[in-house]
C-alpha cells in the first residue's frame, strides 16, 4: 500500500517531477530481500518512455534480491540547498515505486544509446561503437513505474 504524502503542500504535480526524473545525475534502488533485509544503491539510470532504465553487470547481491522480489522504489534529488537558517533543506525529490524486469533486443540497445546520450553526449559515435561491442555483456533492467510523488521545498 502506497501512503498518500505527509506534506501535501509540498506536493509538486508529475510534470515537474518528470523534469526531475529526466535531469537527474544519479538514483537509489532501494530494495528487499524476502527475509526482510533493506538494501539500497546509487546508481545512474535513463528516464525514458515513462519507465527508468538502469543497466550494470550480469550478477550480483542487487540481483539476487531483485530474482526473489522485484517489487522496488527508486529516488531521485533534483536540489538540494542548505537553509541553515532555517534549520532546514531547499529540496526537490521523487520516489518511484514499481517492479523491475530485465529487457533484451531493441528495448536493450535504445536504453543503452539512451545512457550514451544522457553521460557521454559529446562522444555520441564513439559512444554507439562501444554499445555495440559490449552489449552483450551488459544487463538493463527497467522499473516498469505503478506510483510516483513528488515534493518539493522552496
Amino acid at each position: 500500500m502506497i501512503k498518500s504524502l505527509r506534506r501535501e503542500d509540498r506536493k509538486i504535480d508529475e510534470a515537474v517531477a518528470t523534469v526531475i526524473l529526466e535531469q537527474g545525475e544519479y538514483g537509489i534502488l532501494s530494495i528487499a530481500s524476502p527475509s526482510g533485509n533493506a538494501y539500497g544503491v546509487p546508481l545512474s539510470y535513463v528516464y525514458m518512455n515513462g519507465s527508468i532504465y538502469l543497466h550494470g553487470a550480469s550478477e550480483g547481491h542487487k540481483h539476487e534480491i531483485i530474482e526473489e522480489n522485484n517489487g522496488v522504489s527508486f529516488c531521485v534529488v533534483g536540489e538540494a540547498e542548505p537553509l541553515p537558517e532555517q534549520f532546514s533543506m531547499k529540496y526537490q525529490s521523487v520516489i518511484v515505486f514499481g517492479n523491475i524486469v530485465e529487457v533484451y533486443g531493441d528495448e536493450k540497445h535504445e536504453a543503452l544509446l539512451g545512457f550514451v546520450e544522457k553521460y557521454a553526449s559529446q562522444y555520441i559515435e564513439k559512444g554507439k561503437k562501444y554499445v555495440e561491442s559490449s552489449e552483450h555483456k551488459a544487463k538493463v533492467i527497467k522499473i516498469n513505474i505503478e506510483h510516483m510523488s513528488g515534493k518539493a521545498r522552496k
